[in-house]
């Protein structure tokens, strides 16, 4: 077999290949075996029917053509082999030639990647949120501790602001109720925010009993987005009590004796979580810049797959779950469809760039991934997905899906490395220290797996409601 690589751009290449009709042999036996298993001749016992019976019968063009489909991917491959290529997709195939006892000829159009030349990344420099946390901060984390723990009872007066009524909803649009428009039993505070616009206004000053109707936009079900006559009936009105906020309280609420202990441990909570998104920041506007650095050709096929793919799982996986179309869920949104072209293909381009991208950063700095590594990563998407360890590990296997995972673990590795580089400031201009031992997330390996997810977010975004089909599933 001879071979030979053209270049057509910097993301997609021709393979000319031709095969000696010699090296077609094995295959064109194995055609000949199976069209002898499928077809019967009298005269002659099933699988026995000599070549010759079969080239007269049959036409030695339809065994050809059974032993060229044989042979195509081994010679495919072994002239990618041959080439040192790195193929992304399916290639686009040719027969060119085909002359019997002669020759076989064809060529094949495929996807590449690109050569990417990582630059000096020691001085991106990023700004994140300070790590500030004051008096209000932490009186406001208390108040929302406090707030669980409040009591309630009834009580035969008109419903102010702070109670609790027990409300019965009925949605209507064009004076017909909404199949899933009706809710009761539903417990509001007033003035909290939770349910519907306009429900404050229409429950207060109303008693147990007491009804009313007001317009509001909904906020879920199957007509999100659009305005519902909403009648609101209160069935019952309850009274608000908040405990103390003294040791008592603290020792009810915590394992702590005193409010002061309380207080100080919200403090070190709420430090925490800044910190927190601190480095989730930190990650998110380094590899932003890290993409800025460094010039990436997109392969068309690739970007237009992409693309597709996540419309496609918006359209027939997320958004028929949330009980809208496509038309709906743009209208919530206030695009039009070349706006939502516009986005998802700018999203499909920055994760194919982060893949690119982090891809050499791994090989450059041979980066490699150990159990512990994957374990802890499978481990934690399980938990997003929903699944326990053990059935999304089955279906990682099953789906063959394993070299995925690891891949991104590498990747998160990769951008950690660039964080450790970059030069991270906060908005105070104090120089931010992510490998503090005090942050909730400490040591190489958190920080590699924050880097992951931030990674992960990069590739598979997809707008509001973002997924991606080769993740697996029960």
């Amino acid at each position: 077999m001879k071979s030979a690589v053209e270049t057509l751009n910097p993301t997609r290449v021709r393979l000319t290949v031709e095969v000696p009709f010699e090296e077609l042999k094995d295959s064109l036996d194995a055609a000949y075996k199976k069209i002898n298993d499928q077809v019967t001749v009298k005269g002659f016992r099933k699988g026995k029917i000599p070549a010759r019976v079969i080239d007269q019968r049959f036409g030695r063009g339809a065994v050809l053509e059974e032993a060229v489909n044989d042979a195509l991917p081994k010679f495919y491959t072994e002239a990618v082999n041959e080439g040192e290529l790195n193929v992304l997709g399916q290639p686009e195939v040719d027969i060119k030639e085909l002359k019997d006892g002669e020759l076989l000829s064809f060529t094949a159009e495929v996807d590449i990647r690109p050569e990417i030349t990582i630059p000096d990344y020691s001085g991106i420099e990023v700004t994140v949120d300070a790590a500030e946390v004051d008096d209000e901060d932490i009186d406001k984390s208390v108040e929302q501790l406090r707030d669980r723990f409040a009591t309630t009872s009834t009580v035969e007066r008109a419903a102010a602001e702070g109670d609790v009524v027990t409300v019965d909803l009925e949605a209507r649009i064009d004076g017909e109720v909404l199949e899933d428009g009706v809710a009761n039993g539903v417990d509001y505070v007033i003035g909290s925010g939770d349910l519907l616009d306009g429900i404050d206004d229409a429950v207060t000053g109303l008693e147990a009993g007491g009804e009313a109707t007001f317009t509001s936009e909904l906020k879920g079900g199957s007509a999100e987005g659009r305005a519902a006559e909403v009648t609101v009936k209160v069935t019952e009105v309850k009274t608000r009590e908040l405990p103390e906020l003294d040791d008592e309280f603290a020792q009810t609420a915590s394992e702590f004796d005193t409010l002061e202990e309380l207080r100080a441990d919200s403090r070190k909570r709420l430090v925490s979580m800044k910190q927190y998104d601190q480095a989730t920041q930190a990650q998110e506007r380094v590899l932003d810049e890290l993409l800025k650095l460094v010039e990436v050709p997109i392969p068309e096929k690739l970007l237009a797959d992409e693309v597709e793919t996540r419309k496609h799982n918006l359209e027939h996986h997320q958004l028929p779950q949330m009980g809208m179309g496509i038309e709906q869920y743009l209208q919530i949104q206030g695009k039009t469809q070349e706006e939502f072209d516009s986005e998802t293909s700018e999203q499909a381009v920055k994760g194919i760039k982060t893949q690119f991208i982090l891809d050499e950063l791994v090989n450059k700095e041979k980066l490699n991934v150990n159990q512990e590594e994957l374990t802890e990563h499978l481990m934690r998407r399980a938990q997003s997905s929903g699944m326990s360890p053990d059935q999304f590990a089955q279906a990682v296997v099953e789906g063959g899906q394993v070299p995925m995972l690891v891949g991104e673990v590498a990747r998160g590795k990769a951008l950690a490395l660039v964080v450790e580089a970059a030069k991270v400031v906060d908005t105070n201009g104090e120089t931010v220290d992510l490998d503090d031992e005090d942050d909730e997330v400490e040591g190489d390996t958190e920080t590699a797996e924050a880097a992951t997810e931030t990674v992960e977010a990069a590739e598979d975004k997809a707008d509001e409601a973002g997924g991606s089909e080769d993740k697996p599933t029960a």
